[in-house]
């Protein structure tokens, strides 16, 4: 009984290996071919999207990855969301630092197994903005941890991000590291120095493999370029300038155009890059539409004009990843806008085009004319007709003549009256029994 039991538990055991080994050779089969992916340009969220796609279809295709690399750095968010894929990544990645991997670009480089560098480039300086404590301290861990994953010296990766930190021979105090392509070979940071990419994919066996370029889409790139932070702050304006310009101003011209315009470039731009969904879209349309119902349909300014800027904000914040950005993004919309409504005001009021909205012409003293002539005194007091009343006619007043009416009856010629009420310069009279 015992005999059989052995048997079976080691004919059990031996499957199992034979499955495990199996799945194992499948897990590690050599790649079939090199998808090339372009790391170049400012690190932003059109880009990690695009990095991602690509390392996605080289997962499912089996392949390779070569990472060409030129950037000085750009978004965190971008940068460790590439990382982490790369790190996550069960086909070979390699990083081939072109001219620089600076700040998040360096962040990429090192997250992948295998780094080739050229003669001239460099590599590190990756310090964060704005510079906290607790921002140096997170980026320090996260470039020491993505170092140690492959076996790189954890202080060297630590160093370009915090000044503190002293390696003899690399780098001294109050100083961040960045490395040549030399000293990258030298530290172990790189395999080897090569200005080509032929030369990069012999020195791992790949060149006999067929090589895919992976080019960015018009999603993507657009996306890149309106969630710049400096296009993404330059739309928020424009669209709130336009929008508000055209609230003020009722009927759909071209500031309404270029407000929708500017805000369906900066929603859409977020919404491809996976910063936000289409919620925030209904939002700031469901904000817009209250306040033109609380402007022109709802007198005064009530609860639904304060809900529908709840919900304006509301789409804003919510297009940001985080609320201090968000935030400043806000801050400085808003100032800048009420600068630009308030000079546009100034200028606008001194143009030849404000003449066609006021009259600007004045009846001064100086110039002989004069304003309507004050005749309250003359109540109660008499006078002769100088001619007939029908009813209107002439008065003598004392020495004075006067454009009279009567208070509506026929009154003859060089008859007694009476001044019974003045409105402005009409004078109203009766006879005297």
């Amino acid at each position: 009984m015992n005999h059989k039991f052995l048997r079976v538990s080691v004919l059990t055991m031996i499957v199992l290996a034979l499955v495990l080994s199996g799945a194992s050779c499948l897990a590690q089969q050599p790649p079939t071919q090199v998808h090339v992916i372009t790391v170049d340009g400012t690190v932003e969220l059109g880009l990690s999207q695009y990095v991602l796609r690509g390392l996605k279809q080289a997962q499912r295709d089996q392949a390779a990855v070569l990472l060409e690399i030129n950037t000085f750095g750009g978004r965190v968010d971008a940068a460790t969301e590439i990382r982490d894929h790369i790190l996550r990544m069960e086909t070979p990645v390699i990083a081939f630092v072109r001219e620089r991997a600076i700040s998040a670009g360096a962040l990429i480089a090192i997250a992948a197994p295998h780094i080739a560098m050229a003669p001239g480039s460099t590599m590190g300086a990756a310090e964060p903005r704005p510079l906290e404590q607790k921002n140096v301290s997170y980026m320090r861990a996260e470039f020491a941890a993505t170092a140690q994953r492959h076996g790189r010296d954890a202080s060297i990766a630590a160093a370009m991000v915090d000044a503190d930190v002293v390696i003899d021979g690399l780098v001294g105090p109050g100083k961040l590291l960045t490395l040549t392509a030399q000293d990258a070979v030298e530290v172990g940071y790189a395999d080897l120095l090569t200005n080509y990419r032929t030369e990069v994919l012999a020195h791992y066996q790949l060149d006999h493999l067929p090589v895919v370029e992976i080019e960015r889409n018009w999603a993507e790139r657009l996306a890149g370029f309106v969630t710049e932070p400096t296009v993404s702050q330059i739309l928020l304006i424009l669209g709130f300038l336009g929008i508000i310009v055209e609230l003020l101003s009722p009927g759909l011209g071209l500031p309404g155009v270029i407000g929708v315009s500017a805000m369906g470039l900066f929603f859409g731009g977020r919404i491809l890059a996976g910063l936000a969904g289409m919620e925030v879209v209904v939002l700031f349309v469901l904000g817009i539409l209250m306040l033109i119902a609380e402007i022109f349909i709802i007198p005064g300014f009530g609860i639904v004009g304060l809900l529908g800027l709840i919900s304006i904000l509301a789409s804003i914040f919510l297009s940001f990843d985080n609320f201090t950005a968000a935030l400043t993004s806000l801050a400085i919309t808003l100032a800048v806008t009420v600068v630009i409504i308030v000079i546009l005001w100034k200028r606008f009021t001194k143009s030849r085009a404000w003449s066609r909205f006021v009259l600007l012409t004045r009846e001064e003293k100086s110039k002989g004319y004069q304003g309507v002539r004050d005749y309250s005194d003359l109540v109660g007091k008499t006078g002769v007709t100088l001619s007939v009343l029908r009813p209107a006619g002439i008065v003598k007043i004392g020495d004075q003549r006067y454009d009279v009416v009567s208070d509506g009856d026929f009154i003859a010629n060089n008859t007694m009256v009476k001044v019974v009420h003045v409105e402005g310069n009409r004078i109203v009279v009766t006879e005297v029994s």
